[in-house]
């Protein structure tokens, strides 16, 4: 009987560890897909064709942006392989404590049936009946051959439990090796990949070194026109505001609450759907069906200029040749701003909750539009240069800026 609670104890406790380490399995192989994905969504939507210019700046950023998707793959394949080692190690120990338990089971078997078989010789079970004082005694040597006989079978088929147990942990370990070997491998060839990359990555630096002056130059001309642009849009924001309130008040028998000329005066309707918008934070659509962030939120170092600041007002998400934008929630079309190249920016107003919709290429709505949830705005506009087909989303507050990726589903 001890060997049969060993055996219960043992099983409940690897199942559980077994629950435990399914899902940290999960959430690794998760992790490791995520990032297989980026690599491939880098190469399918910036790196699949030629460049007809060179941009060498951009071309590290892009480079260095995939250098370090491929590390954090590496590290997570890394730690992958690690708990697998963990794992298999710990299930050879079970192995060796249930083979030890097997075995002993079996001896203690193997003796009952020797004992069982010499009983059987020396007298018949009748004869065993037979010679009772009594019918009570014969009556207990009755209840105790049928004991006997229903723990032999217990006995039996225990064995047969445990021997099925061990072959499933058997064939387990073998799947675990055999993942663990395809692991080694894919690191082998991510870090192949990885130096492939860091020769370009090299190559690159070197050019830039030669025209420091000049790339410097030219980054500093383009975070100036960004942030004109952006202090652009904050002006026609503001007027819109302006403009809206104006026609509120005019509608409006008492004085509203605000007096903050940056805050839109939002009628009950506006208030609900602004309401809305709040609840479904973090559960927002992305502006396109697929695509990749390569610029985020708020200040950051420049990857190459130490000293160099470059702002994020929204996210900066490549995407394929010929996609649309699509609205991330319902609204009016505010405003649709015309950029440099003949680029458009759409305005979409969600409440007092602003999406700015940058660089298309053409607008399939007009101001004034009621819009849906998954509506194309307008097709994205794809650069005849670096080839980059790239959208610039932007999302308000009144007029503050806030950070889009915490609003939509995590990819």
């Amino acid at each position: 009987m001890n060997n049969k609670k060993f055996f219960l104890l043992f099983l409940s406790v690897f199942l559980m560890s077994l629950s435990v380490f399914s899902q940290t399995k999960r959430e690794l192989e998760n992790q490791r897909k995520k990032y297989k994905s980026e690599i491939v969504k880098l190469n399918r939507f910036i790196f699949n064709e030629k460049k007809k210019g060179k941009n060498a700046l951009e071309d590290l950023r892009d480079i260095k942006q995939k250098i370090d998707v491929r590390n954090k793959l590496i590290s997570t394949i890394n730690l992958e392989a690690k708990f697998l080692s963990r794992e298999i190690k710990t299930n050879e120990t079970k192995l060796r404590k249930l083979n030890k338990n097997l075995s002993d089971l079996k001896a203690d078997y193997g003796e009952m049936i020797y004992k069982s078989y010499k009983s059987k010789s020396q007298q018949s079970r009748t004869m065993f009946l037979l010679s009772s004082d009594n019918f009570y005694q014969a009556y207990k040597r009755l209840e105790y051959m049928k004991q006997y006989t229903s723990f032999r079978k217990k006995q039996g088929e225990e064995i047969a439990v445990q021997t099925n147990f061990i072959g499933k942990i058997k064939d387990s370990l073998i799947y675990q090796k055999q993942v663990k070997d395809t692991l080694i491998l894919s690191e082998k060839n991510e870090k192949e990949e990885i130096e492939t990359d860091k020769k370009k990555q090299e190559n690159l630096i070197t050019k830039i070194k030669k025209k420091e002056k000049k790339y410097k130059k030219d980054l500093q001309k383009q975070i100036k026109a960004e942030k004109r642009v952006a202090n652009k849009i904050d002006k026609i924001i503001r007027d819109e505001i302006a403009r809206a309130n104006r026609l509120a008040k005019s509608k409006l028998k008492t004085k509203p609450k605000t007096s903050n000329k940056n805050e839109f005066i939002l009628s009950p309707e506006a208030k609900a759907l602004a309401a809305k918008f709040e609840l479904n934070k973090g559960l927002l659509p992305w502006p396109v069906r697929e695509g990749l962030v390569i610029r985020r939120f708020g200040n950051q170092p420049h990857p190459t200029f130490p000293g160099i600041t470059i702002n994020g007002t929204g996210l900066h998400i490549v995407t394929s040749n010929g996609s649309n934008a699509v609205a991330i929630y319902d609204g009016e079309v505010l405003n649709i701003l015309l950029g440099s190249g003949g680029t458009r920016n759409v305005l979409i107003k969600h409440g007092n909750y602003i999406t700015s919709y940058n660089n298309l290429e053409n607008s399939f709505v007009q101001k004034g539009d009621k819009i849906v949830t998954g509506q194309k705005i307008g097709k994205i506009f794809t650069d005849k240069i670096s080839k980059k087909t790239k959208l610039i989303f932007v999302l308000f507050k009144n007029t503050t800026r806030l950070n889009p990726a915490s609003w939509m589903l995590k990819r």
